[in-house]
């Protein structure tokens, strides 16, 4: 299926690893100029390398903590002609209502919550001049499915969820399209570190792992690509009556009882 994004320019927040670089991959697959933003420059130019090692298109890269608004904005003023952003950055740390200090709390909201809102803000400045644009969401099913264990994690999904569909159900009047999507426990770097160090404490063996997804939908976890495929379509036109909405990804795992 053409998703007819060919020559549009997508920048892309958390972009130099897990499903940010995913997503980077699936929209330079269908001829997108990409731009991808995160706190590391190394890791931003080890995932240039790999995207255009693999597809010929444009990528430019930039080095910014989306948790300070200025930072945001700068970025977002230089890619402002963008026709679609992706909000992806930031990862809330696990901890529940005591053990989440008030400093932790406020650093993990001020790049997954406030991150979201202040590059989604200003980019929506210039895509509403244009009238047209996508923004997606990358959230997280703890947004739905309510966890004590992680409480800072859980309002900060389920906030980006209310904003999303909130923002999404007006852009349109602006002809912009905001919406959002869910994924479940993914098999990213992140993931894989801590899978392999809870398996070399429980069975003295961290290759082991794979065993302590076992228990997920199909048996495993959520891959990157999956979440891109879906961040794709919902950025292209074959998508263009859906805004103000979540979509779940996860294998039927929020409605389990």
């Amino acid at each position: 299926m053409d998703m007819k994004l060919s020559g549009k320019t997508v920048l892309i927040t958390g972009g130099s690893r897990g499903i940010g670089f995913a997503c980077a991959m699936g929209f330079a697959a269908e001829g997108c100029t990409v731009h991808i933003a995160s706190r590391s420059k190394e890791s931003l130019e080890a995932a240039r390398e790999k995207i255009r090692a693999r597809h010929n298109v444009p990528v430019e890269i930039h080095p910014a903590d989306f948790s300070n608004g200025d930072t945001a904005r700068r970025v977002v003023e230089a890619v402002g002609h963008a026709d679609i952003l992706v909000n992806n950055a930031g990862a809330i740390p696990q901890g529940d209502i005591l053990g989440m200090t008030e400093p932790r709390w406020r650093e993990a909201w001020d790049l997954k919550v406030f991150g979201y809102v202040n590059a989604t803000r200003a980019m929506l400045e210039k895509m509403y001049a244009r009238k047209a644009g996508v923004v997606v969401n990358v959230i997280g099913l703890a947004g739905e499915s309510f966890n004590y264990d992680y409480v800072a994690g859980t309002m900060g999904n389920a906030g980006i969820m209310a904003f999303t569909r909130a923002v999404g159900s007006k852009s349109v009047d602006h002809g912009v399209r905001v919406v959002g999507i869910n994924p479940p426990a993914t098999r990213t770097d992140r993931m894989l570190t801590r899978l392999r160090e809870q398996a070399e404490k429980k069975f003295g063996d961290a290759e082991r792992w794979a065993e302590l997804t076992k228990h997920m939908p199909f048996g495993r976890a959520a891959e990157p690509d999956e979440v891109a495929d879906l961040a794709v379509f919902l950025a292209s036109d074959r998508a263009s009556y859906i805004s103000g909405v979540v979509m779940t990804l996860d294998g039927g795992q929020a409605a389990r009882h």
